[in-house]
């Protein structure tokens, strides 16, 4: 099983201080593995290139403007491309932050440990994936089949029955191309003696409601398809995401 590590990026000689990131972090019995601001991103996986990376900490302390240009050069590096990424900041910085610099969160520095394994387990959350016969999470959608309500980023959001089944149904068959024809079926029915308009008009209608967080691809003249993740899937990583114990990151 590929090692599971936490990638730390900061001024060379500051990544090992006693309060720094990597040591709070091992000392919560994660896995993890530095570079400097310049080093080659590919640095990270020195010790096991078939590593999987949990999350990105910049420690930019009093310089978050470095932080973004950093944060680029590690996308860059296909592995880390859509690991969740978190900037560490000291309180007089925090105005400082861009937010368009890319970054899922930021920390401050001090470090109070709590916080750094929470905010590392809430990013873990927002890029996992799962499904399982009562709930599905695709990207930031929740779906909760049993109470039949949909939630974006944990806000809820209004569907109607349709657009729900609707919705499970494309995320049940995810990667997969589903005709008009097959989601009319599945979803409204054989009895229904609408058109293939109206799949298209409740498609538009799931856009609207839930943007750019619904990966849906229409393939003109075979249906419609959810998109895939692009790195490895996540739906077994429930079980990474709970610690071994209390206070303690799992590896």
């Amino acid at each position: 099983m590929a090692a599971r590590l936490i990638g730390i990026i900061g001024h060379g000689p500051e990544l090992e201080r006693e309060d720094g990131a990597a040591s709070v972090l091992r000392g919560l019995g994660a896995q993890v593995a530095t570079i400097d601001l310049w080093d080659d991103p590919h640095l990270l996986f020195a010790e096991d290139e078939g590593a999987d990376v949990r999350a990105l900490i910049v420690e930019a302390l009093d310089r978050p403007d470095l932080a973004v240009a950093a944060l680029r050069a590690l996308r860059r590096e296909p592995r880390l491309e859509s690991a969740g990424a978190l900037l560490a900041v000291t309180v007089a910085q925090v105005a400082r932050i861009d937010p368009t610099g890319g970054f899922d969160d930021f920390v401050l520095v001090p470090y109070v440990p709590a916080e750094l394994y929470a905010r590392i387990r809430l990013l873990e959350w927002r890029k996992s994936e799962f499904a399982t016969e009562e709930r599905m999470k695709v990207g930031a959608i929740l779906i909760d089949r049993a109470a039949r309500e949909v939630t974006l980023g944990g806000a809820s959001v209004s569907l109607t029955a349709k657009e729900f089944s609707l919705l499970a149904y494309l995320c049940e068959r995810r990667g997969k191309v589903v005709s008009r024809d097959e989601l009319l079926k599945r979803v409204w029915g054989n009895g229904y003696e609408g058109g293939a308009r109206t799949v298209d008009i409740h498609v538009r209608r799931l856009r609207a409601k839930l943007g750019s967080a619904l990966p849906l691809a229409t393939l003109r003249g075979s249906g419609y398809k959810l998109e895939a993740p692009t790195t490895e899937s996540t739906s077994s990583r429930a079980a990474t995401v709970e610690p071994r114990s209390r206070g303690t990151l799992a590896r």
